[in-house]
């Protein structure tokens, strides 16, 4: 673990916030195009939802957003169950 302290700060050292990366990854069957390849990783990256993650983690969001963005969505959940209920 690395510690980041600097003399502006006062000297305190604190832990630095280590970053996690996990890479999809797609190999090269023998004799396939690398269209072919380069779809699949596209389909694997989406049913992951790594670009979702990373859009949702480029900007700090508060607990009061995460909170209405949720009711938000489960409302709206409820609302097409309620509609489609009956069918």
């Amino acid at each position: 673990m690395r510690l980041n302290a600097s003399p502006l700060q006062g000297g305190a050292a604190r832990p630095r916030k280590e970053l996690k990366f996990e890479v999809s990854e797609v190999k090269l069957k023998k004799g396939e195009p690398v269209d072919r390849a380069l779809r699949r990783l596209k389909k694997k990256v989406d049913r992951e939802n790594t670009l979702r993650d990373v859009r949702m983690k480029r900007h700090y969001e508060k607990p009061s957003e995460t909170r209405r963005r949720k009711m938000k969505v489960s409302k709206f959940s409820a609302m097409l169950a309620a509609r489609y209920a009956d069918q």
